[in-house]
């Protein structure tokens, strides 16, 4: 039995102002762990995308490269995303030693799942996300199944 676990974020599923080439790679790191996952599962090796919200890192501390501001028009949105971000770097509701016990656990369990969430603020922002998504595909839902090939 073999495992894979890619650590992706909840980024992967959730998108916030400011961060996109991060949620790309994400999204990208998301797709592909669980396509694996299908490709491999035959040969006994199992893939789990782990999506971690925030953890007490220095990732978004003296470690994140900020580039320049350039485009006047989005401090409004930009200049109170980067305050915050920077305020609680060292705050976030994730404990690293914790993060990395459930993922030795995730390498162990028998039936591991295929996306897992750490944190609870990953919880709750994916969650909104998720329900935010099936509202709008439920309201749309006309339009998409509009687009079938009808017979005559």
């Amino acid at each position: 039995m073999g495992r894979i676990i890619n650590i992706s974020s909840m980024g992967g599923v959730t998108t916030f102002p400011g961060i996109g080439f991060y949620h790309g790679s994400k999204f990208a790191l998301e797709g592909i762990s669980e396509t694996l996952g299908k490709e491999v599962k035959g040969f006994g090796i199992q893939v789990t995308a782990v999506e971690p919200g925030g953890f007490r890192t220095d990732w978004a501390g003296r470690s994140m490269v900020r580039a320049p501001r350039s485009i006047d028009d989005y401090d409004d949105l930009m200049n109170p995303i980067r305050e915050r971000r920077l305020q609680n770097s060292g705050r976030q509701v994730g404990d690293p030693k914790k993060g990395a016990a459930a993922i030795v656990a995730l390498a162990t369990t028998e039936k591991p799942p295929t996306h897992v969430l750490l944190g609870s603020d990953a919880w709750r922002l994916v969650h909104e996300k998720l329900d935010a998504l099936q509202a709008e595909y439920e309201a749309w839902r006309t339009v998409s199944l509009s687009t079938d090939v009808t017979e005559s």
